[in-house]
């Protein structure tokens, strides 16, 4: 039934947990009360984490965590997994109510996110965390080096202006007090997205506090766009 998607995926995945990966909570409801993808999808966001994170620490020796952190917030969110969802054609096979349907929300990206995070936390649990990770990384390894070339992995604030530019939000707007005597001041920045603030950072000089802050907002801002 599925035989083109695990295919695409390049494994065979136990039915059942397939099946389940697959139902989307409108379907179920529909249905009374099928098991949805959820849990699958709180595994599988968590098995996917750790293989990112353990390969961008493999991958890039010399970016510190300041770095790390908004490059894998860069690479596992909603718009960048459904992206590998639509390469993989896993739309066709969601299981979705009819209001869902009607609206599109077989394509909707936040739908086809979740539903990849469902289908590798099946995968995990039918083939174990090693050939989950040889599946899933060649369709996340693209991801990956686009991200640090849109400025994921770049330094806070180069990120945060190349995402706003990106978005059309204009400029961030940096805001920072300092504290202390001369030869050992303390500094908080914030930076503000249209008189919001949206990140904020504490450091030793002006240019560590306000690149912290800059992180924290890029971050956020990736976060949301899960939602």
């Amino acid at each position: 039934m599925h035989r083109d998607l695990t295919q695409a995926l390049g494994a065979e995945i136990n039915a059942q947990l397939l099946e389940i990966a697959l139902t989307h909570r409108s379907y179920a409801y529909e249905l009374g009360g099928l098991p949805t993808y959820e849990r699958l999808e709180f595994l599988g966001d968590s098995v996917l984490g750790l293989i990112v994170t353990a390969e961008l620490y493999q991958r890039y020796p010399d970016l510190p965590e300041s770095r790390l952190s908004p490059l894998r917030s860069g690479i596992v969110n909603t718009v960048a997994l459904a992206d590998v969802a639509r390469a993989l054609g896993l739309g066709s096979h969601i299981k979705i109510g009819k209001g869902e349907e009607s609206s599109g929300g077989r394509d909707k990206s936040s739908i086809l996110a979740d539903a990849l995070e469902a289908l590798f936390g099946a995968l995990y649990l039918d083939k174990g965390f090693e050939v989950a990770k040889s599946i899933i990384l060649p369709l996340i390894s693209p991801v990956i080096g686009s991200a640090l070339e849109k400025g994921a992995g770049l330094d806070g604030k180069t990120a945060l202006q190349e995402l706003l530019a990106e978005r059309n939000l204009g400029v961030p707007e940096y805001v920072v007090r300092d504290s202390g005597p001369d030869h050992d001041k303390d500094f908080v920045a914030e930076v503000l997205i249209h008189e919001k603030v949206v990140g904020r950072g504490e450091g030793k000089s002006k240019r560590e506090a306000e690149q912290i802050a800059a992180t924290m907002a890029f971050t956020t801002l990736i976060t949301h766009n899960r939602a």
